[in-house]
């Protein structure tokens, strides 16, 4: 079989088969030096510095740039007439500051940038896709601080005499894990299985991605991942739809019996505007909850306008409510963008969001947060980003989070009856100095 090899630019994108990845890369392949022509080994393969690769399928139609979500760029690409392997991957390490000084050194309530005064290795990610003909697979594996945040909502359930154990302990090192079948009908039917991105709102896990380091208050309170089936169609080059059903919000393991339900609508012209809709339906509480097993229904848009090639603007809007045995639990969010960039290795960003909850409450009750235990969050982001290579960014970035009620934590925090201590502060002050770095 005849193999090549080829290093990729920032436009590019990595997902695949990872055992055959590295076996393959290891036998045939060997990198070329940055901005040097790459010398051919003596195996049947040749390697290329520079090169375009195509995103993986359903990715490229559902999360188009700038989101780019659940679609690393660059990488190591294989190829032969009737298969194809990339390797990419990432790093992300970051230094935070927070102005109330925590006591217990945690920026509450941002995810995955919550260590105060502390170098932290927030997440490594390996991913790898491949495809043979119309079958593909994708593993994407992630190590640090992220992956705990990532699977905090997973429900847990001890092991028993015939099944294992369920939980964060178990999941929280695998990121993506798809199998894919495109089907000869029209323009191709492509059928997936496995744990993939939340395709709700513009906002991904790369942080190299992503227009700013920290994640708005829509990304952190929304799903970030579901386990399931997705079936999707490009009725043009610019028109795809995807209906998806799996186990709920952030869920690999259900925890109850109905399946969620989503619909997803994406517009793209290429280098200039994206529009993206996104019902999704389902029961997302327990069951035997207070609540009961009420239908949670969720809807979410987001367009980015790119009028110049160095200016961005998006705006993401997302509203839902469920009607519970309490009542009915109701929210409404939106979020703003702006992308600039000066020149070529500096990139500046902007972003304001806004989140307003209402829990049910009747004379029975009230019903759990669906989000957190304050009725209005917001943030403010600006981020400076400096990118001297096309594989590394630098960014400093400050933030200011308010809430209606004490969600942060302050230098003097209380504790409860248990040792914990208790948020008390509705404000929080932030400076971040990230590094990213990629292949």
């Amino acid at each position: 079989m005849n193999w090549t090899g080829k290093f990729l630019g920032p436009s590019s994108s990595c997902s695949g088969f990872a055992a055959l990845a590295f076996c393959t890369a290891l036998t045939f392949a060997r990198p070329a030096a940055h901005g040097q022509p790459a010398a051919t080994s003596t195996a049947p393969a040749t390697v290329a510095v520079t090169g375009t690769a195509q995103a993986s399928e359903s990715d490229a139609a559902a999360h188009p740039d700038p989101s780019a979500k659940g679609r690393p760029s660059g990488g190591l690409v294989l190829s032969s007439p009737n298969a194809s392997v990339i390797i990419g991957g990432y790093a992300e390490i970051f230094y935070q500051w927070n102005f109330n000084q925590p006591i217990n050194s945690v920026t509450n309530y941002r995810g995955f940038d919550s260590r105060h005064n502390s170098v932290t290795i927030s997440n490594v990610v390996l991913d790898t896709a491949g495809s043979v003909g119309p079958v593909s697979a994708r593993i994407a594996l992630q190590f640090g601080h992220t992956p705990e945040s990532y699977y905090l909502s997973e429900p847990s359930s001890p092991p028993t005499a015939g099944a294992g154990a369920s939980g964060i302990q178990v999941w929280k090192f695998l990121q993506q894990a798809l199998i894919g079948y495109r089907a000869p009908v029209g323009r191709g039917l492509l059928f997936e299985a496995g744990i993939y991105l939340s395709p709700v709102g513009l906002e991904g896990m790369a942080i190299k991605d992503q227009w700013n380091w920290s994640r708005s208050n829509l990304f952190f309170g929304l799903p970030f991942y579901h386990t399931g089936f997705r079936l999707s169609y490009p009725f043009t080059d610019r028109l795809t739809v995807t209906l998806h059903a799996n186990n709920g919000w952030n869920n690999v393991v259900d925890n109850n019996v109905p399946w969620s339900l989503v619909g997803e609508v994406a517009y793209v012209i290429p280098e200039l505007l994206t529009l993206h809709f996104v019902y999704f339906t389902g029961v997302e509480r327990s069951t035997g909850s207070p609540e009961g097993q009420p239908w949670r229904h969720m809807f979410d848009a987001y367009a980015t306008w790119q009028p110049k090639s160095w200016l961005s603007l998006s705006i993401n809007g997302n509203a839902g409510f469920e009607p519970n045995d309490f009542g009915t639990s109701l929210w409404a969010a939106g979020a703003l963008y702006l992308g600039f960039i000066p020149h070529r290795i500096i990139h500046l960003s902007a972003r304001a969001d806004l989140f307003y909850k209402r829990d049910a409450e009747s004379a029975a009750g009230r019903a759990a947060p669906i989000f957190w235990p304050a009725s209005l969050v917001s943030s403010q982001t600006a981020t400076f980003d400096v990118r001297p290579h096309s594989n590394i960014s630098f960014r400093l970035e400050y933030r200011h989070d308010h809430a209606s009620d004490p969600l942060y934590y302050g230098s003097a925090s209380p504790l409860d009856l248990s040792g914990r201590y208790l948020p008390d502060a509705s404000d929080q002050d932030t400076l971040t100095l990230g590094i990213v770095a990629w292949f």
